[in-house]
């Protein structure tokens, strides 16, 4: 008799629990939808807690950005007591492209400095023999056409130096400047956003940090920013150059590269996540309180790390919804 008792009291503990549980899920109250979207309201108190906001302020922004990098090239002393230092590259094609550039730029003094002149002389010679008697016509032609192809050698090596120099460009690298680099040079390669570019400028210090010396932190400088944009991954290419005379750094170690970004002046900044962007279009949503929420259209300008600049569309003290945003979009437009 009494397992029965306890199976009666519990299916009747279970139904009491259940039809609370019912009651309670009547009592929430959906929100209310108006002007096409553009209000949302919420009657429900466990609903409007849900939501967080910030207000809007503002002033100048700073914020840390972190690149993950790599080190492309170190520069070492010829122990062949060669006019240039050795570049050790990571990247075997940029290495080769690089050997071939400095070969090219070695004929292209040859020819210049060296056989054109030469032929030139020569030419030069032919010329006043002829006037004298001394030389037939056909002398001169000869020292025409030999100084014709020594110019016709140089616009082909020429030619072939702007493909290697294009190589190295795309790869990060100024060929000039790897020529000129003193021995004991790193240079790193990192990837930032397109929308980062504006913040990032030549000249600009950092810290870069390897794996394989977590405890120190190396000084550089951004030497340059490329001029190419990837067509899939919207990344740009900085090159970023420090000093290490203990040749402790080698090419294909690891790096993050740590930038100080900053903003200066009065701009209204948000939070990226309370951005919401459709159709192209960017909007916020802001709390106007007793569970009222607006949309508003905004014009954004540069990020700064986490934060957005707004250029329009926001004052200062508009309570901007940071956390449920995503549902918001949601109910405002129907997706």
């Amino acid at each position: 008799m009494k397992p029965i008792l306890y199976l009666l009291a519990s299916a009747f503990f279970w139904t009491a629990c259940s039809s609370h549980e019912d009651n309670k899920l009547e009592r929430i109250e959906a929100p209310v939808v108006t002007n096409n979207g553009q209000t949302i309201s919420f009657k429900d108190s466990t609903m409007k807690s849900f939501f967080r906001t910030e207000p809007v302020y503002d002033g100048s922004v700073t914020a840390a950005y972190t690149a993950p990098g790599k080190i492309a090239a170190t520069v070492v002393a010829s122990i062949a007591g060669a006019s240039q230092n050795v570049v050790l590259f990571d990247n075997p094609d940029l290495a080769s492209s690089y050997t071939a550039l400095a070969q090219h730029q070695t004929n292209i003094h040859q020819i210049q400095q060296i056989n054109i002149k030469q032929k030139e002389i020569e030419l030069d010679r032919a010329s006043d023999l002829l006037n004298h008697g001394a030389a037939t016509g056909r002398d001169v032609l000869e020292a025409q056409t030999a100084l014709s192809l020594e110019k016709s050698n140089l616009a082909n090596e020429k030619a072939s130096l702007i493909q290697y120099e294009a190589n190295l460009k795309q790869g990060g690298f100024d060929p000039t400047a790897l020529r000129k680099a003193p021995a004991g040079k790193a240079y790193v390669i990192c990837d930032i956003p397109e929308n980062q570019i504006n913040n990032i400028h030549e000249g600009a210090a950092c810290k870069v940090m390897f794996s394989a010396y977590p405890d120190k932190a190396f000084q550089g400088q951004v030497e340059d920013i490329a001029d190419v944009v990837d067509n899939v991954t919207r990344m740009v290419k900085l090159r970023i150059s420090l000093l290490d005379n203990s040749s402790s750094l080698k090419a294909g170690m690891f790096a993050q590269v740590l930038f100080d970004l900053k903003n200066v002046g009065n701009n209204i900044t948000i939070s990226k996540e309370s951005l919401v962007t459709v159709d192209g279009k960017d909007y916020v949503f802001i709390d106007k309180g007793d569970g009222f929420y607006e949309r508003k259209a905004i014009k954004t300008g540069q990020q700064i790390g986490e934060r957005l600049v707004v250029l329009q569309g926001l004052e200062k003290n508009d309570q901007v919804v940071m956390k449920g945003t995503i549902q918001l979009k949601g109910l405002s437009f129907g997706y």
